[in-house]
């Protein structure tokens, strides 16, 4: 016998209307839990791509700005990249000027290429040597007439005091001829030899030293071409990158004369890290000139100022120069 239980009418109204309103309530609340779930899942999956594209693409690096081209005070300008002679700067680098001094850069260069040269033979000071550089108000070497003075020497004393009476010597050792006169003609005459080989157009000597007859030209450029040329050679470059030299003369008796140190005239060698040379130069015409050259990193940069206003400006314009060259090579 089965027993019906009948709920009493308004517990099973209230009951209905629960069961009715929870599964509805349920049913919303597990759509939206999942509705959450999935956003969420999408979320940080959209993260996880974001991130992962993020992390996976380079990050852009700003360009680089190039670096403006400086200005200097000297009316000419070259520099090179001395390994494969890019060139790095120009202001007026074939405009043909005065060189001065520089000019022994081609003096020593002629010297050193003499065939079976021997840097030890010994050169008597002639007193015409003395008298020239009296009468033009030259720099000197301060060479004592008289003396035996090696080879070596007289290059020491061309291109660190920027000695006339040392390029006076070496012109009359090494040119020929039987007078004075005819052999440094005849020295110059291989310097002007030299700078043709070398392909150069826009320049010509008229003097061992620089001090000419309003023949004695090049350029910057030219100049830079002759100097990377000379700093072939190992004996060059071990000189004009020479602070300071003391040399150690024969005298007329057979003693031994110590001369006062020669400094170089280059003071970039102490003031820019790198130096390895060249040359300075000045005169009424030329006003200040440099050659220089430095190395860094591995890299030899080289080049000329021509007519700057100072020795001081010289110097800052060819630093500007040298510092530009680097920012290149």
């Amino acid at each position: 016998m089965r027993t019906h239980c009948r709920p009493h009418p308004q517990l099973r109204c209230t009951t209905g209307a629960f069961n009715s309103i929870g599964v509805s309530h349920l049913k919303i609340a597990t759509q939206a839990i999942r509705l959450r779930r999935a956003v969420g899942v999408a979320v940080t999956s959209g993260a996880l791509v974001s991130a992962g594209a993020l992390s996976a693409a380079p990050a852009q690096a700003a360009p680089v700005q190039a670096a403006p081209v400086p200005a200097i005070v000297a009316k000419g300008g070259y520099v090179m990249n001395n390994g494969n002679g890019k060139s790095l700067y120009s202001k007026a680098a074939d405009t043909r000027r005065s060189t001065g001094s520089t000019t022994k850069i081609m003096t020593a260069k002629v010297v050193l290429a003499q065939k079976n040269l021997n840097l030890d033979a010994k050169v008597t000071i002639q007193k015409a040597y003395s008298d020239y550089i009296v009468s033009k108000n030259a720099s000197s070497a301060r060479l004592i007439v008289g003396d035996k003075v090696t080879v070596r020497q007289l290059l020491y004393g061309l291109m660190l005091p920027s000695g006339c009476d040392a390029a006076y010597a070496l012109a009359d050792k090494f040119g020929t001829g039987s007078t004075r006169s005819a052999r440094v003609k005849s020295f110059i005459g291989k310097m002007n030899a030299d700078a043709k080989k070398l392909g150069l157009k826009n320049t010509h000597f008229d003097s061992f030293d620089g001090i000419g007859n309003g023949k004695n030209y090049s350029t910057p450029r030219d100049l830079t071409k002759i100097a990377s040329s000379a700093m072939k050679n190992s004996t060059f470059r071990s000189i004009v990158k020479t602070k300071k030299y003391t040399a150690k003369t024969r005298t007329k008796s057979g003693g031994t004369r110590t001369m006062a140190p020669w400094t170089n005239t280059n003071s970039l060698l102490s003031s820019y890290a790198g130096t390895i040379g060249v040359k300075t130069g000045s005169g009424a015409t030329s006003k200040y000139c440099l050659v220089f050259a430095a190395t860094r990193n591995g890299k030899t940069v080289i080049g000329t100022v021509l007519a700057s206003s100072s020795a001081a400006q010289r110097e800052k314009d060819a630093k500007k120069l040298l510092g530009y060259g680097f920012g290149k090579v």
